[in-house]
């Protein structure tokens, strides 16, 4: 699995470096020293970016790679149900339309489904690509892409702003893998041009809605903004990261009402409680759509951790900066998941439906690479493997 063990980081990375960091300042005599920091210092902005950089990169993919070649399991067993899946099929017929309209509840559904599972496919079939080096995998991923791009142009109804978060998600994982290590996409220009014309203004600005649905447009955002190697677009896509993830999920440290993420307009306890459903007593890692149901709760978890891995792969760990709130929201949902009785002050003693297989990447940062003991999460995640790839909160994802 891509996220068990992550190899060391390469040491050629594509025109990519960190940024700069600078001595620590010294006390002048007479200056009293500044105070210990009390939460990790905000990561710099990379210098330039790495690719491929949305989600996986190529140590990664390389890892995973090794790992199947070699039958070793959970990969061996993960690869293979991905190859067996309708995703990794050379016979899809992509279903492309000018104008995806999606209203709340997929009423209507015109193209909504269709776009969201080519889009998984792409990504898919880019996988399948440079575990297999068969050349028949790329040219379905192109052959994918390129019947969305000539097509593609707007996105309506009220559920279009998710809808393009969905979609764009996982256009550039296929994207970047495809254009960086297959031999040759023409078409790559007009993608670039569609997800910067069409995906890009849609998912930018955020969204004041329940949480999950600026989680996974800043996840499009950033992915779109590696793979146009657009500086301001991943900016703000990490300012908007910032703001939202404290507004998602609660932490003691927080005081007595969660925060709010800029411009939200929740200025009384009432209204707060209002948008976290209805839940007044909060606690380590109850997320703001916890009491609605935790498979929309796992949307904005999973679009966290892959903010942060982007981010991570481009030289920017947030990680550090978020691995409180994530792993006690990880380990919260993951009790209760477990079997673990709900008690009576969190959404009135019962959840709604699961979280889905949404834990590994988070659980594979903050306790491998960052050295959390996350014992409720690991069980959840090393039961769920090798995980369900036909969600929409886990599409294809290694």
């Amino acid at each position: 699995h891509a996220y068990r063990h992550h190899p060391p980081r390469s040491r050629h990375r594509h025109r990519a470096r960190r940024a700069g960091h600078h001595g620590a300042r010294r006390t002048r005599p007479g200056e009293r020293a500044p105070a210990p920091a009390k939460a990790p210092a905000p990561a710099a902005a990379p210098a330039d970016f790495t690719h491929p950089g949305v989600l996986v990169s190529r140590p990664q993919l390389d890892f995973v790679r090794g790992r199947v070649q070699a039958g070793a399991q959970p990969w061996k067993s993960a690869f293979d149900q991905m190859m067996g899946s309708k995703y990794a099929s050379l016979t899809r017929t992509a279903k492309p339309r000018a104008v995806v309209e999606c209203g709340s509840y997929s009423n209507p559904n015109n193209g909504c489904t269709d776009e969201r599972e080519d889009a998984i496919a792409a990504y898919t079939l880019s996988l399948a690509w440079y575990i297999t080096q068969d050349s028949r995998y790329a040219q379905k991923a192109i052959q994918i892409m390129d019947a969305w791009s000539a097509v593609i142009r707007d996105h309506t109804n009220s559920n279009a702003p998710l809808q393009t978060g969905w979609a764009g998600s996982s256009w550039p994982r296929a994207a970047e893998i495809i254009k960086y290590t297959y031999s040759s996409w023409p078409g790559s220009g007009r993608f670039g041009t569609i997800v910067r014309d069409v995906y890009l203004p849609e998912v930018t600005n955020g969204s004041h809605s329940n949480g999950n649905w600026e989680l996974s447009m800043t996840e499009a955002a950033i992915g779109i903004a590696v793979f146009l190697e657009d500086r301001a677009a991943y900016d703000k896509a990490v300012g908007k990261f910032r703001g939202r993830v404290p507004a998602y999920i609660y932490v003691t440290a927080d005081g007595s009402l969660p925060k709010v993420a800029p411009g939200s307009g929740l200025d009384t306890r009432a209204k707060v409680v209002t948008y976290w459903q209805g839940q007044s007593t909060f606690m380590d890692g109850l997320s703001q759509e916890t009491c609605r149901d935790l498979t929309h709760t796992g949307y904005g978890l999973s679009a966290i951790s892959h903010i942060a891995e982007t981010s991570r792969i481009q030289g920017q760990d947030l990680y550090p900066e978020i691995a409180d709130r994530l792993r006690h929201a990880m380990g919260l949902h993951a009790k209760h998941q477990l079997g673990t009785p709900v008690p009576s002050s969190l959404c009135g003693g019962s959840l709604k439906d699961n979280l889905g297989p949404v834990t590994e990447v988070g659980f594979n940062a903050l306790a491998n690479r960052l050295g959390h003991a996350m014992t409720n999460t690991q069980t959840l995640t090393e039961r769920q493997r090798p995980p369900d790839r036909t969600t929409s909160s886990s599409p294809g994802r290694p």
